[in-house]
């Protein structure tokens, strides 16, 4: 950019140009040191104006720690600043620059924003092929549509203008949109135009012929005739070309036609507008049909990857004081500002440069196409192939078919509750994995819950590239058969934890894993608070244990705002997984964790009793001490001399506590075993069956399942090893040993 700044005579847009830049070099540079990123964490807290001021450099470092936050937001904000590029900086020279030009000369200034407002105009409507139309730019992408349904109100009523509202009441108008189009838009609309909700007619999608997602036109023809009948005005409808979810287009030829013989407005929107500046899209195609509709929003900013670009509603309309009255066009010069940044850009792009990357987002999303259909399990929701740059795919399998058993009664019902978990985990994951990819998670009323690869309106910003689009189909390869395993063994881990008393199996279609349990006390003395909180214990400690087993399973306390709690859910499990051995593992460490706790209740009784016992015989030993050496010789120095000409051999025995049996017991029998255990070899120290485990082997692996299986001599999996494993050892002695002789 600095050979552009030396071609520009005047010095000062020469040097707004030259601080924006070195203005956005400060925003993205995020390595800071941690020094100085801490000298001005305190100025992010609000406080009193300084009177002094501040230079440049120290209040756009306030604005760089601002927008970046802690260490995990200032990473992602990085990212999305380094993909601004060149083109960014021309979009956000243009606000700058649309604050300067405002200061000129009342002519000079029409003339400036004239020039703009006409090149900007006459390229979009080149490059979308959309003739002899006018432009309206807006920062609300609902904006443009408010304003044409105005425009239409002006035009079908002709006492609007000195009338008012009132003359909408002689025919109510009516706006009819498609169910498939993007949430409260209709609703948005009746609000800014001051239309009651009964004015938006929303016209069911195909459910018998044709895409799911488009609009039906039969039924939308029918509707329009029971309108007018019934005294009303049809308006305006609103038609996609690419819908918000599944990027699928309307017939929007049909509606065409339908919209002529009804005199009704044809407004269309969605991101497959942006294909109609590739050369090679045919006039069969049925996006064409676009450019004879009588309006239509562009959102040019996340196709090109322009930041703070208005959104353009390219429309058609003879009558510049309807246009004028309707607020899409405007007698301040200040307004047609609004298309300077775009103006910029544009110019910077150039037609190859937008085509280009219009073409990339469409070729991104065929390769990917390309590569789901070799994939098992994998279905796609794509109307056409070829214009549609919207991909949205989902794991899809049949209970039958994934499920080794089938025998759980009534539980296909759910599985369309349990795949659409499944695919939401798949989205989530691919999003983490691959960020630059841009996939999202969608809700379809149909297909269900898939993941959307929609490169148009992330493609730009992402910096996505092809190897990103095989980073991807290479992480989707290894999560398929883990889903497949997930699924089949999810009823199979069902019905092996319906085998143990201990164990309740949560039902949660929505958990995308094996299962939810929670082990259940035997209890049943306790009362519902006592055992609720027993309950919530032990099922604690049950995941504590778990977690730290060596295993390729996940174990976890669910969704943070999760229903359900004091579980253990068990997250996604691959196709060697023993579920039999996994429920057997896990009702023996519940029985042992509330066996422990039982013993240490009893055994917290025991020692109190025996703590009494002791004292009891302390004070007898003391007094039996007392009478078999008088009490000359407890005091300290008298007595050692006694002790010294005559010494006495005290009858009293010391005594020790032992834990297991609750009982005081002489100590003669732990010195004389303590004796031979000096004199004798020392017993070898038993070993559990998890020491046998070769390295690297996992716990609930089924025999030769895996390639890191040990061979038949290893212990894993055999039911009565791992409960060796399990056995707590016996509680050590404790030898609150009672002093002899000497006090």
């Amino acid at each position: 950019m600095e050979q552009t700044y030396k071609m520009i005579v005047d010095p000062m847009l020469a040097e707004m140009g030259k601080n924006l830049n070195e203005a956005m070099k400060i925003l993205e540079d995020g390595q800071r040191e941690v020094e100085e990123k801490r000298r001005y964490s305190r100025r992010d807290i609000p406080g009193p104006l300084q009177g002094g001021g501040q230079d440049v450099a120290s209040i756009l470092q306030l604005v760089q720690n601002l927008m970046h936050g802690d260490e995990e937001e200032e990473s992602q904000g990085h990212r999305r600043m380094q993909n601004v590029g060149e083109q960014g900086h021309m979009a956000l020279l243009g606000h700058s620059l649309a604050a300067y030009i405002s200061v000129l000369d009342r002519e000079r200034l029409r003339k400036l924003t004239t020039r703009i407002l006409s090149d900007t105009t006459l390229w979009l409507c080149r490059l979308f092929r959309y003739e002899n139309g006018s432009a309206y730019y807006h920062e609300d992408d609902r904006e443009g549509l408010i304003k044409v349904c105005r425009l239409v109100i002006h035009s079908r009523y002709e006492d609007y203008t000195t009338e008012g509202f009132t003359v909408l009441s002689t025919k109510q108008p009516v706006v009819y949109q498609s169910a498939a189009c993007r949430p409260g838009l209709g609703q948005h609309l009746c609000s800014q135009l001051g239309l009651p909700l009964s004015s938006l007619c929303t016209v069911p999608c195909n459910t018998m012929f044709g895409s799911q997602h488009q609009m039906d036109v039969a039924l939308l023809d029918r509707l329009i005739k029971d309108d007018i009948d019934s005294g009303k005005l049809p308006l305006l409808l609103i038609a996609n070309a690419g819908t918000p979810g599944a990027g699928h287009t309307d017939k929007l030829g049909r509606l065409k036609e339908l919209c002529d013989q009804h005199s009704m407005w044809l407004h269309v929107e969605g991101v497959n507008l942006a294909t109609l500046a590739l050369g090679y899209v045919t006039a069969t195609s049925s996006v064409m049909a676009a450019t004879k509709c009588d309006s239509m929003t562009l959102t040019l900013g996340p196709w090109l990857g322009l930041p703070a670009v208005p959104a353009v509603t390219l429309y058609r309309h003879e009558d510049p004081a309807l246009s004028l009255a309707a607020g899409l066009t405007s007698s301040q010069p200040v307004e047609k500002l609004r298309a300077l940044p775009l103006w910029l850009s544009l110019q910077y792009l150039g037609h190859d440069g937008i085509v280009e990357r219009i073409k990339h987002a469409s070729q991104l999303s065929q390769r990917l196409l390309d590569h789901l259909k070799k994939l098992t399990s994998i279905k796609t929701s794509v109307e056409d192939e070829i214009n549609s740059p919207v991909v949205v795919f989902r794991f899809s399998q049949e209970t039958s078919e994934a499920s080794s058993s089938g025998s759980v009664q009534g539980y296909s019902g759910g599985d369309r509750e349990v795949q659409d978990a499944l695919n939401r985990w798949l989205g989530e994951q691919l999003a983490h994995l691959v960020p630059a990819s841009g996939v999202d998670v969608v809700e379809l009323e149909d297909e269900g819950t898939c993941v959307r690869f929609n490169p148009l309106m992330t493609a730009a910003v992402q910096g996505t590239q092809e190897g990103d689009v095989e980073t991807l189909v290479e992480k989707l390869g290894q999560m398929v058969p883990l889903l497949s395993s997930t699924l089949r063994l999810r009823q199979d881990f069902r019905e092996e934890v319906y085998r143990h008393a201990a164990l309740t199996y949560i039902e949660d279609l929505s958990w995308p894993g094996l299962g939810i349990i929670r082990y259940e006390p035997s209890s049943d003395e306790l009362d519902v608070s006592k055992r609720q909180q027993e309950v919530e214990k032990i099922n604690c400690n049950l995941l504590k244990k778990l977690q730290e087993l060596e295993t390729d399973l996940t174990f976890s306390t669910g969704p943070e705002f999760g229903e359900e709690k004091h579980c253990v859910f068990v997250g996604m499990a691959t196709e060697d997984l023993d579920v039999a051995e996994l429920a057997d593992t896990i009702a023996a460490m519940g029985r042992e964790i509330e066996e422990s706790g039982k013993l240490l209740e009893n055994m917290t009784e025991v020692v109190r009793k025996g703590i009494l016992e002791a004292e009891l015989q302390l004070q007898k030993a003391n007094e039996e001490k007392l009478m078999e050496e008088g009490v000359l010789r407890q005091i300290p120095l008298v007595g050692s001399v006694l002790n010294w000409f005559s010494p006495v051999q005290s009858s009293v025995k010391g005594r020790t506590f032992n834990l297991a049996a609750g009982s005081l017991d002489s100590t003669d029998q732990t010195y004389s075993m303590k004796v031979q255990a000096v004199r004798g070899t020392p017993p070898a120290t038993p070993t559990s069956s998890a020491t046998k485990r070769l390295p690297g082997q996992k716990l609930f692996r089924r025999t030769g399942a895996g390639s890191d299986m040990p061979s038949e001599t290893s212990s894993v999996g055999q039911p009565e090893e791992m409960e060796t494993e399990l056995v707590q050892c016996p509680a050590p002695e404790v030898t609150p040993e009672v002093p002899r002789g000497h006090p």
